[in-house]
């Protein structure tokens, strides 16, 4: 009896670490972070443009993106989702959701919520969470060059778009309408990174001095020359998307 018990139980496990690797395998998009493979498509990141304009009151333009617009939007999602806002252990399954715009009513920044954040997460060390922060700063720095050279791309073609209806025959009301709408969705996607890039500055620059207060360390002066390159380049961006609808952002903090 005793073999027969033991037999049973080796099958169970077997059973049991075979169903948990496949669960795994499924869900994972392969590198933690990432969202999983069967969740990504050419247009994942095409409510943006949507979104953005949808939050004003405006319409989002029928117009299929190009592929310097589609760029642009997979450019802007890393920059716009609030950093650590996916805990570890749903990165692994690729978790994904589509983020709200930062002029929608209820939308109130709240600069302290990485910091403490990062300090109540379970860490090793406060040395982990210098590295955490730092990584955190550097990853923007590291987008900032690429996101900015696409958004220069996107604003010259929409010049040119914007010169040409003038001289296209017949162009209906919609055509132009849905022209008109698209510009508007890329300049707002360029506007909620700059302000984004603002937030974060802002963000780093409270968890930091928090960390700073609780374990002094040498890395803090790592950060704080990343957040400030950060911040130079956000306050010089090399493009300025023009606004194209008059209303405040609100945000707090």
């Amino acid at each position: 009896m005793p073999d027969s018990i033991r037999q049973i139980r080796t099958i169970v496990s077997a059973i049991l670490l075979a169903a948990v690797g496949a669960s795994l395998a499924g869900c994972s998009g392969g590198d933690f972070g990432r969202t999983r493979a069967n969740m990504r498509s050419d247009d994942m990141h095409s409510w943006l443009g949507a979104e953005a304009t949808g939050s004003l009151g405006l319409k989002a333009s029928q117009f299929q993106l190009t592929d310097e617009e589609r760029q642009l939007r997979d450019l802007a999602y890393p920059m716009i989702e609030p950093p650590l806002s996916r805990p570890a252990w749903k990165s692994v399954f690729g978790d994904y959701k589509a983020l709200p715009s930062p002029w929608r009513q209820k939308i109130v920044f709240d600069r302290t919520m990485y910091g403490r954040t990062l300090i109540d997460e379970p860490h090793r060390s406060h040395s982990s969470r210098y590295a955490q922060l730092i990584e955190d700063v550097r990853n923007d720095v590291t987008r900032f060059e690429p996101f900015f050279a696409s958004a220069i791309r996107v604003i010259d073609l929409d010049k040119k778009r914007e010169a040409s209806m003038a001289r296209v025959s017949a162009l209906s009301p919609q055509e132009k309408a849905d022209a008109v709408e698209r510009m508007q969705e890329n300049s707002l996607i360029i506007q909620w990174v700059q302000l984004s890039l603002e937030q974060r500055v802002s963000s780093y620059r409270f968890a930091l001095e928090r960390l700073v207060i609780q374990a002094p360390d040498g890395m803090a002066a790592d950060a704080d020359r990343l957040i400030g390159e950060l911040a130079a380049q956000t306050t010089n961006p090399p493009v300025a998307a023009q606004p194209v609808y008059d209303r405040a952002v609100v945000s707090k903090g």
